[in-house]
């Protein structure tokens, strides 16, 4: 394992020792609980022995989403009893359901303005990130973001910016001061390899939008048969910790509508291995100008499953649509 993860790794497991140790003082020598202590003990011991994350019956690396989902794993995947990999399997199933217990709404409609977005996962568990947020006075947040990675430990790490990100929210800051504090934050909670691209924007009564792209594929503004993307990109969310973001500013009409998406998109491949693309995505945002966000959202859905066809989908996906619709 890289030298960072192993202090990243280690740290936790030090966290963890100190939380047990209280627990066994207080527990009057609960037997789980120094069983407990004795695992963590024992990664530790392994840590310093060089070969903590090396699986201890091929003796190859332990998958690294694994590794952070549950610091005390011995095995990998492939020699995992059927016990454990139908336990794994739970887990697996219960983490999507907290998952998708943290979308938004679908058809979210206040002050004029409609939100509808597509979340699918690529696996069980998806390390996209969608969020609204009805913050009253303050606006209408939304979020559409990607964490780098994928598996387990990309969806622990989106469950975090989710729950940071709200938090923030609730303080008061501008959009700025909230995305460099949340920057810092994930920097120093999270291993050195992983970062979070995201579009994070308020919309304000009589159609403002405020705006701010941290490294994630460009918005697209739609504007009647007018389809352009939002250039400005700063660095991804946590990638150094002391990143600084520009905010953009834009008006939409009724009518007007502004799409997020994630590189799952994009990025998608029919069967010939040729990409989507963003030049599809805009043409075809382009013809169905006379449509509403909810028929919008579903056209491109049809496309990419006819695009697509039987290929496998490789990346997780998010479409997400705000619309304008009245004064």
């Amino acid at each position: 394992m890289a030298t960072g993860i192993d202090q990243f790794m280690h740290q936790q497991l030090l966290d963890r020792r100190h939380k047990l140790e209280h627990a066994v003082r207080h527990s009057n020598g609960h037997g789980g609980l120094n069983l407990l202590l004795e695992e963590v003990d024992s990664a530790l011991a392994r840590i310093e022995d060089g070969c903590y994350g090396i699986c201890e019956s091929c003796h190859d690396p332990i998958e690294s989403d694994r590794l952070i989902a549950d610091p005390l794993v011995r095995f990998c995947l492939d020699h995992l009893s059927k016990q454990e990999k139908n336990a794994l399997e739970q887990d697996l199933q219960l983490a999507a359901q907290v998952q998708r217990g943290l979308l938004p709404k679908q058809n979210f409609d206040r002050d004029g303005w409609h939100i509808c977005y597509h979340y699918q996962p690529a696996g069980v568990v998806s390390g996209d990130y969608c969020d609204v947020i009805d913050a009253g006075q303050a606006g209408l947040y939304f979020m559409v973001g990607d964490v780098s990675g994928k598996g387990v430990a990309a969806s622990i790490m989106m469950a975090h910016l989710h729950a940071m990100v709200r938090s923030l929210i609730q303080v008061g800051l501008s959009l700025e001061c909230m995305l460099e504090h949340a920057s810092s934050v994930f920097a120093q909670s999270t291993l050195p390899n992983q970062y979070a691209t995201l579009v994070c924007g308020r919309a304000l009564p009589h159609g403002k939008v405020e705006i701010s792209n941290a490294g994630h594929p460009g918005p697209l503004v739609i504007r009647g048969k007018e389809v352009t993307a939002l250039q400005s990109s700063g660095l991804p969310v946590g990638l150094f910790g002391s990143e600084e973001f520009s905010i953009a500013e834009l008006h939409l009409n009724p009518g007007d509508g502004l799409v997020i998406y994630s590189d799952g998109v994009s990025e998608m491949t029919d069967g010939s291995g040729a990409e989507y693309g963003i030049d599809r995505m805009r043409s075809l945002l382009s013809r169905k100008t006379c449509l509403n966000p909810s028929a919008l959202l579903a056209a491109c859905r049809d496309d990419f499953t006819a695009f697509r066809g039987n290929v496998h989908q490789a990346d997780d996906m998010t479409l997400f649509v705000l619309g304008r619709s009245s004064v």
